[in-house]
């Protein structure tokens, strides 16, 4: 039983490697500098804007300093994010395909839409 045990045991932490290997490369499908284009549906907030992010592993960062964004991309394309400029703040959710994407997005006094492409 314990040869037994120990083997078992051998065989999880190998198929427990293997996934956890495998993840950042899955992750990674959507890597690369996104072009995100919001637009707002409401008066409160500007009618558009524009913005750039870059996607690495999986996880989201913002590439200019005006603006902090964070969150991440499953497997399978769906997209969580939070943007941060000064005071403002507006979370968004959506899903990207290939090389492009698109969602919806609100913020205390306002909401709207976005779409993406990879540049």
């Amino acid at each position: 039983m314990g040869h037994f045990s120990k083997l078992f045991s051998t065989t999880r932490l190998v198929a427990l490697l293997a996934l956890t290997a495998a993840t950042p490369a899955a992750a990674s499908t959507f890597d690369g500098t996104w072009s995100v284009q919001i637009a707002s549906s409401g008066n409160a907030c500007p009618s558009s804007a524009s913005v750039s992010l870059g996607i690495s592993n999986g996880q989201i960062a913002s590439n200019t300093a005006m603006v902090s964004a964070s969150g991440r991309v499953a497997e399978a394309g769906t997209i969580s994010v939070t943007l941060t400029s000064g005071i403002k703040r507006a979370i968004g959710f959506g899903h990207l395909s290939g090389t492009s994407g698109s969602g919806t997005w609100r913020a205390a006094m306002c909401s709207g839409t976005w779409v993406a492409q990879r540049i």
